[in-house]
């Protein structure tokens, strides 16, 4: 008995240490880490922004690649940082830059617009035409009452 309860102490431990040092070095990650990508991979996103024209921020064509290499960036200072990656402060992290620099974006990520009036048009049109065409076909037949029963 006394065997069992030393086995079953030495899991507990062994829990305990296993999630205390996964507890310690996410902790140990906090404002080193954050500076780390603020410095590193944030610096070099706003670099190559700036170089893209404004009106391109809301292209994935155009910003993909650069939404690439700051996602890799975060991910290669966490992994030499021995940090966790994703992470809380990864995620508070991409919340600012797509507060800052996608906010006017479309789910789509694709600028909304209305379309070309040469489309537009038709939609518009042929609506109100129809609804004149049947009520004008309303009371024209609605006068004429010798064929109806």
């Amino acid at each position: 008995m006394g065997s069992l309860t030393g086995a079953a102490l030495q899991k507990q431990s062994l829990l305990w240490f296993t999630v205390v040092f996964h507890c310690v070095s996410a902790l140990g990650c906090g404002p080193h880490y954050e500076l780390a990508i603020e410095e590193f991979c944030l610096a070099k996103f706003r670099l190559d922004m700036q170089e893209l024209d404004q009106r391109h921020w809301c292209s994935w064509e155009d910003t993909v690649e650069l939404y690439g290499e700051l996602t890799n960036c975060t991910y290669l200072v966490a992994l030499k940082m021995e940090c966790f990656w994703p992470n809380r402060l990864v995620d508070e992290f991409f919340i600012r830059v797509h507060k800052h620099y996608f906010h006017d974006c479309s789910l789509s990520g694709r600028l909304l617009r209305d379309p070309p009036n040469r489309i537009l048009g038709p939609f518009i049109v042929v609506p109100i035409l129809v609804t004149l065409l049947m009520t004008a076909l309303v009371v024209w037949r609605s006068k004429r009452s010798e064929g109806i029963v």
